[in-house]
């Protein structure tokens, strides 16, 4: 009897002791610093929760923009400030100095047209991480371009069963069209949420009361709210818009081994596809590309003693200047990705004598990833991508009503930490 009791009694203590929540693995990739304030907030934001997670790199990897990885320390210097009234709270922070020193710098400048260059410590770092040995996968939170993930996945094509993305695409994926190129031609097989429009509900008030607005939660559960707090007012005036938060919260709550599933960060669905288009001519008004979908403006001229890969040329689109590359024997390329449905006009220059100038019109039509063409990118079965369903659209943003819905538990939550500070 007493050694049934005692197996019965030994049970009941495992069982209590493995329910303690495992804390994902995550590496956040970031362009903190450089094309949007809004990865100053979404810092903060993790910082908070970062007992929430095992915190495995921290790496800038600005594709544009002035980033680096000194912002990414300048926060955690806060968070130091502030450790003290959180560990009052919780326990499970991690040491400021544990953060820093798996802070790394990645690339600074977007990827050549091959989608890789060379090694940074961003892109080792995520190599060595995702090669440990851990029965958890490597979650890769990724909130600018992807060009240190492409970087790794090239150095080290071994991961690509170690790691899980969830990457904050849309307007980055302009930032990273060569990368992610690279990444969907040569890994469709990568599991992979490419969240292009849905974590836009994060930031629709969608009719939440004044304390849960963008422009109300500030003064309401902020303000006041330690050295975090005082810094948060910096970005945006305090208003808030965080979009790159929805990668931290889809860890935080649900199940990410399921994206079909209801999750703060979402929910999303399988594709097959990606949608990329090819143009051998100037593109004219009657072209019609998709939002989010990736083109190659290819044409021809001089034939020039250059090495294949080398920027020769500048399109210009958008308010912004792209690099195009020379491909050998006199052809050259553009790649550009479309962040939004609009009608653009673009031209394509150079100082390489002889060169003619490139002009063109396209429109953009607010469809993902919509019927298959030949020239599209196959992935595999673990990509997914923004629900399509029309009830599911926050506005013109496809898929953001998964996650616009959970917005007020998750500032409600949030809030509870803000008081922490106090």
């Amino acid at each position: 009897m007493w050694v049934v009791l005692a197996v019965v009694c030994a049970g009941w203590w495992y069982a209590c002791r493995t329910e303690e929540p495992v804390k994902p693995r995550i590496l956040i990739s970031t362009d903190i610093g450089g094309t949007d304030p809004d990865d100053f907030q979404s810092m903060i934001h993790f910082l908070m929760y970062s007992d929430s997670f095992e915190t495995e790199g921290l790496v800038s990897s600005p594709s544009y923009g002035e980033g680096k990885k000194q912002d990414i320390l300048d926060m955690i210097d806060l968070y130091e400030k502030d450790l003290p009234q959180l560990k009052k709270h919780a326990d499970g922070f991690p040491d400021p100095d544990e953060l820093r020193a798996v802070t790394k710098q990645g690339r600074q400048g977007e990827a050549p047209f091959a989608g890789y260059a060379t090694a940074t410590e961003g892109s080792d770092w995520i190599v060595r991480c995702a090669r440990r040995e851990d029965e958890r996968p490597l979650w890769v939170l990724v909130w600018g371009g992807l060009d240190d993930l492409a970087q790794a996945l090239h150095d080290a094509p071994d991961i690509r069963d170690r790691i899980r993305v969830y990457w904050i695409g849309g307007p980055n994926k302009k930032w990273s069209a060569n990368s992610y190129a690279y990444i969907v031609e040569h890994f469709p097989d990568l599991w992979f949420i490419e969240a292009n429009a849905s974590y836009r509900g994060f930031f629709s008030d969608g009719g939440a009361p004044d304390s849960l607005s963008n422009d109300g939660y500030y003064d309401r559960c902020i303000r006041g709210a330690g050295h975090m707090g005082t810094d948060f007012k910096n970005y945006y005036g305090g208003r808030i818009k965080m979009g790159d938060t929805p990668s931290l919260l889809y860890v935080m709550h649900g199940d990410p081994n399921d994206p079909q599933g209801e999750s703060w960060g979402g929910s999303f669905a399988p594709m097959s596809y990606s949608p990329r288009f090819v143009f051998e001519r100037p593109a004219l008004l009657t072209d019609t590309v998709l939002a989010y979908s990736v083109a190659e403006f290819r044409f021809e001229g001089p034939r020039i003693d250059l090495s294949v890969g080398t920027p020769c040329c500048t399109m210009s689109i958008a308010g912004q200047e792209w690099n195009g590359y020379y491909l050998g024997d006199g052809k050259y390329a553009v790649r550009y990705a479309f962040k939004q449905a609009e009608t653009l006009s673009y031209t394509i220059v150079s100082e390489i004598p002889g060169f003619e100038k490139q002009e063109g019109q396209i429109v953009v039509a607010n469809v993902w990833p919509g019927d298959r063409r030949p020239e599209d990118y196959p992935v595999g079965p673990n990509w997914y991508t923004d629900r399509t369903e029309p009830e599911l659209f926050e506005g013109k943003w496809q898929g953001g009503k998964t996650l616009q819905k959970w917005r007020g538990e998750v500032l409600l939550d949030w809030a509870e930490r803000w008081e922490w500070l106090e």
